[in-house]
């Protein structure tokens, strides 16, 4: 298992580098699994750019701090990188986490680079201080409803619990679908028990449900109760956010994870760059590294690459991002400005809907591709 690097290997104050502070969730509340593999990804791409000569011959350095999903906790570990001198910030998975984060990086003039998190508005105003890897949230659910109506499933209900980002979320699926003849029920999962919601989804006759909550819980529980339901083996599960993902998912469910489908940003097939860095992964891993690890090795990349063009040029603020054009393992990746969008964006990574084979829970199957 991945873990925190102790504190003089991480920070040499007595030995130039150039730093990059980077926000992980590593502890719960935080999603622990999705931390562990952006962290991984990281990692990785740090010593592959230190083997290759650094930044103008200086070392990167990753200095991580652990978000734990807070807000808070990651805005005061922005505030502390940037006293000890770092060029900017990386990654985050949680969406309300990198929002906070994305405010203090503008706020204290620091580049920060997104990974994973996909909250459409993730800065108040536009600012060209902030860029993301991962796609706009209404990029990719609008994909994820287009395979909902593909598949023949109209009347969806959403298991929910309160936040922006699943709020957002639930927005745009009903947005989308409205038009094209779909109906959205919402569920509070907070309010209700498993059971519950089980009767609320018998009596309102859907033919699908979306898990818009936490994991594993309530997502575990809510998913074994609905298995377990004679009235609704005929419902599909689903969870547009990712959960099943991971192999924890699988360990907690089993079989019951199965045939849920999720969107997960990686080509049908990797290049290269991709396979090779994937091999690297799953044995710094032990395990299947997901698209947030080659999210965290993509990070890098471009950082890598607009620190470099930043010494040689002393790009300003407009031209940070919009220098950057480097092979990434899922594909080129350049920034630009999208419409409703308030940070710089790559348009777009690729966007799968896939789900974990009924045969075989190793293995997911492409259903859908954006």
């Amino acid at each position: 298992m991945t873990t925190l690097p102790s504190p003089p290997a991480t920070e040499r104050a007595d030995e130039p580098s150039v730093r990059i502070g980077a926000l992980v969730p590593l502890t719960r509340p935080g999603w622990v699994g999705a931390g562990r593999h952006l962290l991984a990804g990281l990692e990785l791409a740090v010593h592959e750019v230190n083997d290759a000569g650094g930044i103008g011959g200086t070392p990167l350095e990753l200095l991580v701090r652990d978000t734990a999903a807070d807000p808070q906790r990651a805005a005061a570990a922005a505030d502390e990188l940037a006293r000890l001198g770092v060029a900017c910030l990386a990654g985050e998975y949680h969406s309300v986490v990198a929002r906070a984060v994305a405010a203090r990086a503008d706020a204290l003039g620091l580049p920060f680079l997104c990974s994973s998190a996909v909250l459409d508005a993730l800065t108040e105003q536009p600012t060209e201080r902030v860029a993301r890897l991962a796609p706009a949230q209404s990029h990719g659910w609008r994909i994820y409803a287009d395979f909902l109506l593909g598949a023949g499933h109209s009347r969806i209900a959403l298991a929910a619990e309160p936040s922006a980002y699943w709020a957002s979320g639930a927005r745009i699926l009903r947005d989308h679908l409205a038009p094209r003849g779909g109906t959205v029920v919402e569920l509070d999962a907070r309010a209700l028990t498993p059971t519950a919601i089980c009767d609320e989804l018998a009596g309102h006759h859907v033919s699908a449900l979306l898990l818009l909550v936490g994991h594993p819980e309530p997502a575990v529980s809510i998913v074994k109760a609905v298995r377990r339901d004679q009235r609704l083996t005929e419902i599909m599960i689903g969870a547009p956010a990712g959960q099943p993902e991971f192999a924890e998912w699988a360990a907690l469910l089993g079989d019951d994870g199965t045939a849920i489908p999720f969107l997960r940003y990686l080509p049908e097939r990797l290049g290269p760059l991709g396979a090779r860095v994937e091999a690297a992964l799953r044995e710094r891993l032990g395990e299947e590294p997901s698209f947030v690890a080659f999210e965290g090795y993509d990070t890098i990349a471009v950082l890598a690459d607009a620190l470099r063009a930043d010494i040689e040029d002393q790009a300003g603020d407009a031209e940070f991002w919009s220098r950057v054009a480097v092979e990434g393992t899922r594909g080129r990746i350049r920034f630009s400005r999208m419409p409703g969008i308030s940070v710089r964006q790559w348009d777009w990574p690729p966007v799968q809907v896939v789900d974990r084979h009924p045969a075989e829970p190793a293995r997911f199957r492409i259903l859908h591709t954006g």
